[in-house]
């Protein structure tokens, strides 16, 4: 029943401080993960330790997919390059150099400093997600730095794995045997998450039933996940391959009144998740800095070292590459801001913590890994450091380095794309009446309507005016909407692969657009 208690309490604390973070416009993870720490510190709070099965198993999936879904297949393949030169050279990198300063300036051994380099060595969708929400990044930079945290998994997931044989059977690395797990990982991890997304268009193609498709949402990033753990590939990327191929035709999968049934459902279930796995990590520190030995009392300087490690080893990598493309690119001056905000941006979270506490706790001749609590409290202070540090000044950087989308060029490029769609929906209204096959009580009143969203084009839905004086014209005008609605729709998906808006103008139009056919249902 204590349990019971505590974990209710976790997720009254963890909405409330989520809830203040909105209002108070700044990053909710950071503030999340500050409460949690000042929670664990006050006399009387009990010790509480974070289970590797519960968010592997429990908080992971439904936090990967909803970020995977937000990915857009226009610009991940404007960025497959560089996303596959970080995922993996980038991780590499990170993990040697943590490892190499672990072992000059901690009391690790050089098996578990390499342990520590490898857990650290990737970037945390789940944070950089959670923190880049209200960033106004340009397009292909936020796919680069949200792309790059969801496929670096199967790289980190390898070293991790070759790094813990190492430390626990003190045996030498096979770094070929190594390189095939690699492509059973993400190669395995990729077909299997193809195949559930497969299998669930399947279904949802074919179902209306909005309890049954929401069902059929939260199941999907779990069965993925479970189905790619069991074959022993990488159940991370197929999580993540699931949530684009499935993110990217969500249009198309269902009717308006379901997509915005889904959104409200997996908008719930991911900020209650992320509210409490981030106040979770303040709360463990505490715990785990306890359970430390008399030796390790210099833990914080180890954790500044290597998160120092980390954003200097990134910084030296990404300005060389950003060179490089920006010279293809044609660009005579480079621009030094990119690099310098994709560096700020790469915070770690959850997915390291989860792999730290995997660490296991004997070595195979059954002796003590003596420096496995060391690993644990350098793990969350750097992931603590990065989320609260970077998380709290991601936002000035981006301000200050002037690559930030200004609201008037959102703004402008969704009203002009309002425009776009309100002239579709008019020449359509044009084509039926010629047909004179529409009462002209009902062509005037969608006239109307359409007239009006070009008028103000920046309001998100147009304010129809007078009323139907007769049932059936009412009932007209809403099957008449509907068909205005569906292309209208054609348009925007038309607009989007000329590349004349970004994803996110798409995805907001179209959440309007749902809206609107929604409220005809419901007159």
């Amino acid at each position: 029943m204590r349990s019971v208690g505590t974990v209710l309490s976790l997720v009254v604390l963890a909405t409330l401080v989520a809830t203040f973070a909105r209002r108070w416009r700044i990053p909710a993870p950071s503030l999340l993960v500050v409460a949690g720490l000042a929670v664990a510190l006050l006399p009387g709070t009990p010790p509480i330790g974070i289970s590797p099965e519960i968010i592997g198993l429990v908080v992971l999936p439904p936090l990967l997919y909803a970020s995977a879904e937000e990915l857009s297949w226009r610009e991940l393949r404007a960025v497959w390059k560089p996303v596959g030169v970080l995922a993996i050279g980038l991780v590499l990198a990170s993990a040697a150099a943590v490892g190499v300063v672990a072992s000059l300036v901690t009391p690790l051994s050089w098996r578990m400093a390499f342990v520590l380099g490898a857990v650290l060595a990737s970037t945390d969708p789940v944070a950089v997600t959670a923190l880049g929400r209200r960033l106004a990044l340009p397009p292909r930079v936020q796919m680069l730095v949200q792309a790059e945290s969801l496929f670096n998994d199967a790289t980190s997931l390898v070293l991790f794995r070759v790094a813990v044989g190492v430390a626990v059977a003190a045996a030498a690395a096979d770094w070929g045997a190594a390189g095939g797990e690699f492509v059973v990982l993400a190669g395995g991890g990729t077909l299997i998450g193809g195949a559930v997304a497969g299998l669930v268009a399947l279904i949802r193609r074919r179902t209306e039933d909005p309890v049954l498709e929401t069902v059929i949402a939260l199941v999907t990033p779990y069965a993925a996940y479970v189905l790619a753990e069991s074959a022993h590939t990488s159940g991370v990327t197929s999580v993540v391959v699931a949530g684009v191929v499935l993110g990217g035709r969500g249009d198309r999968l269902t009717n308006a009144r379901i997509r915005l049934q889904l959104h409200a459902v997996y908008g719930t279930v991911v900020f209650l998740l992320e509210s409490v796995v981030f106040s979770l990590i303040g709360l463990a520190l505490p715990a785990q800095v306890r359970a430390l030995s008399d030796g390790d009392r210099g833990w914080p300087l180890y954790a500044l070292a290597v998160a120092g490690t980390l954003v200097a080893v990134r910084l030296l990598w990404l300005a060389p590459l950003s060179a490089l493309v920006q010279r293809k690119g044609g660009m005579k001056r480079l621009n030094w801001r990119v690099p310098l905000v994709l560096t700020w941006a790469g915070t770690r979270g959850v997915v390291p913590l989860a792999a730290a506490l995997s660490v296991p706790e004997a070595s195979k001749d059954g002796g003590v890994l003596a420096d496995r609590p060391l690993v644990l409290v350098l793990t969350t202070s750097v992931v603590v450091v990065t989320l609260v540090v970077q998380g709290f000044t991601l936002a000035p950087v981006v301000r200050r380095s002037g690559i930030a989308l200004e609201p008037d060029h959102t703004e402008r490029e969704e009203a002009s794309a309002r425009c776009r769609l309100a002239d579709a929906g008019i020449r359509r209204l044009d084509e039926l009446a010629e047909l004179e096959a529409l009462p002209g009580v009902v062509v005037e009143r969608l006239r109307r309507g359409l007239n009006a969203r070009l008028d103000d084009a920046r309001d998100r839905l147009a304010e129809t005016g007078g009323g139907a004086s007769v049932e059936s014209d009412d009932l007209i005008y809403r099957q008449v909407r509907r068909d205005l609605i569906a292309v209208e729709a054609a348009e925007l998906r038309r607009l989007y692969d000329g590349h004349a808006i970004s994803d996110t103008t798409r995805r907001r139009l179209q959440r309007s657009l749902d809206l609107e056919e929604a409220r005809l249902t419901d007159v």
